[in-house]
């Protein structure tokens, strides 16, 4: 019997933080046995009651991306299971892509692609990005480094957020309908959870306006997915560039099929220094409380 201890990694993950865990652990994939000390899992790995019930052994949860909505907190505190993210590496990444999605919806630079390779060359005008408004929603690490990268483009950068920052240089909207109608292009950053769930709504939608664009970086769970291909398809508002889906990796045709819509399958954190990074600082933790060692970057 291996001497190695048991670890749950419920996704799908390859490379050095594959390697690197297989060297230390008894990887599984699916059905972790009771004796399960660790997990690994992306931003939307759920642990539950009924899985701490299944895994009395559980120590820590090591978590590859930086959302943790769908871990309970207070079930993990109660039982004294470690949780860490790899928040601040993917920082700046997911902000670029933010900025990203909003000058190719602007220029339309996915549809001119497209144009281009069928041997097309004429297409619609695009759109200024400098001048515009940008709001942001969520206002924690990424959401103010992309405050600061929209701070180049924007006539001014608003936000929204549980609390006020005043040391931002920001002007703060207390509630994200506010937002909407106050801002030309909506950039979501927000954790997702009950909280947000479909918080993008025909509503905040409507306020957006028929000139506004939609960028979503944050959790497909943000927004009410057929109130906005409903928004864009009578013209509510002028496009949208979205990482992030209601039922990944499903999305729906309507969307594929708009011409004004950017889509891409999920790559906030996905780039060659930063998925480095982030391998090594699961490791990390998970080196350092099974050495005893203090945990690098706990949230619990």
């Amino acid at each position: 019997m291996s001497e190695l201890p048991d670890l749950y990694l419920p996704a799908a993950m390859a490379g050095p933080l594959m390697d690197a865990l297989e060297k230390r652990f008894v990887v599984h994939r699916d059905n972790p046995p009771p004796s399960t000390r660790a997990i690994v899992g992306g931003g939307s790995v759920m642990v539950d009651q009924a899985l701490l019930d299944r895994l009395p052994a559980l120590e820590i949860v090591s978590i590859n991306g930086v959302g943790y909505e769908r871990i309970d907190l207070d079930a993990v505190r109660a039982r004294g299971v470690r949780v860490t993210t790899t928040l601040d590496i993917l920082t700046d990444d997911v902000a670029d892509l933010a900025i990203g999605l909003m000058l190719a919806v602007d220029r339309r630079l996915a549809f001119n692609d497209r144009t281009v390779r069928a041997g097309g060359w004429n297409v619609p005008l695009g759109r200024r990005s400098s001048g515009r408004r940008i709001g942001i929603f969520g206002f924690g690490t990424i959401g103010q480094a992309i405050a600061r990268r929209a701070a180049v483009f924007a006539s001014e950068v608003l936000y929204t957020a549980r609390h006020e920052r005043a040391d931002s240089g920001y002007r703060f909207v207390p509630e994200i309908g506010a937002l909407a109608e106050a801002c030309d292009t909506l950039i979501l950053i927000a954790p997702g959870g009950d909280a947000t769930r479909n918080i993008v709504n025909a509503e905040v939608l409507a306020k957006l306006g028929r000139n506004g664009v939609l960028i979503n970086v944050a959790r497909g769970s943000l927004v009410d997915e057929p109130a906005l291909i409903a928004a864009l398809a009578d013209g509510t508002i002028a496009g949208a560039g979205l990482d992030v889906f209601a039922d990944e990796p499903h999305v729906p045709e309507a969307l594929r099929e708009m011409d004004q819509v950017v889509l891409i399958p999920h790559q906030g954190s996905a780039t060659v220094e930063s998925r480095t990074e982030m391998a090594a600082l699961v490791v990390a933790n998970l080196d350092a409380h099974f050495a005893g060692k203090p945990l690098l970057t706990p949230i619990v």
